[in-house]
């Protein structure tokens, strides 16, 4: 079984607020996988744990790994529209076919993970087909915006970002732990995407600022539009 140490991805350092907005998902359905939620049933009132696990349940910021499991989450929930306890089941599933509380953020979920969890899926909610293929393929694209350290574990996550200033340059931002304490960065340059953008605020030219940090004028055009849709969340 993998082990989950107090790490840098397992460390609590993303407010659910910024979360929500790095990953685009409305602030209150991203709470509501943190802490669960009840339902009424025919045989009354019940309840399922959180999709998401906290590394302090005490403390409310999110870490890494809980990021990129919400990353995946939010495909499944806002585009399948997979009833919460329904996922909590999967997910349970997956726990127990990957022996880890963390299967989401696994490589091995790139593989043979995807077809176990679609599997699943379809035997909780009877997914159609076309439904199972689609909920495969939007998956794996998920999955090609993290990467994985040596030892299969997500260490790094592109977030999306609405427009790109041209074609192949979609993975210009990224959030990795290691770096800069986990905030959106430049990649290739470590630079934050909140200090671009403070410049630009104050009146700088964005060659001026790619002068500044030795980037691009593409790359500071992605870090505004970045900026701008988690201002507007």
């Amino acid at each position: 079984m993998v082990k989950w140490d107090d790490d840098i991805y397992n460390t609590p350092a993303y407010p659910v607020t910024d979360a929500a907005r790095y990953l685009r998902i409305p602030l209150m359905t991203l709470r509501s996988w943190l802490k669960g939620r009840s339902y009424v049933t025919k045989n009354g009132q019940q309840a399922f744990e959180p999709l998401i696990q906290r590394p302090d349940p005490a403390l409310p910021q999110l870490s890494f790994t809980n990021l990129v499991e919400a990353h995946v989450l939010r495909i499944i929930r806002e585009t399948h529209q997979v009833k919460l306890d329904k996922v909590r089941k999967a997910l349970d599933y997956m726990n127990q076919q990957f022996d880890t509380a963390h299967p989401l953020v696994m490589k091995r979920f790139q593989t043979d993970g995807v077809d176990l969890f679609v599997d699943q899926m379809d035997r909780l909610v009877n997914v159609s087909r076309s439904g199972q293929l689609a909920m495969r393929e939007t998956l794996k694209h998920l999955l090609t915006r993290i990467e994985w350290n040596v030892e299969g574990i997500a260490n790094r996550l592109f977030p999306v970002i609405e427009w790109v200033p041209e074609p192949g340059t979609d993975k210009i931002i990224f959030l990795d732990p290691s770096i800069r304490f986990g905030k959106p960065v430049i990649a290739g340059k470590g630079v934050p995407t909140a200090a671009i953008v403070s410049l630009i605020d104050a009146g700088d030219e964005i060659e001026a600022v790619a002068d500044e940090f030795d980037c691009t004028p593409e790359q500071i055009r992605a870090a505004i539009q970045f900026e701008a849709q988690n201002r507007a969340a």
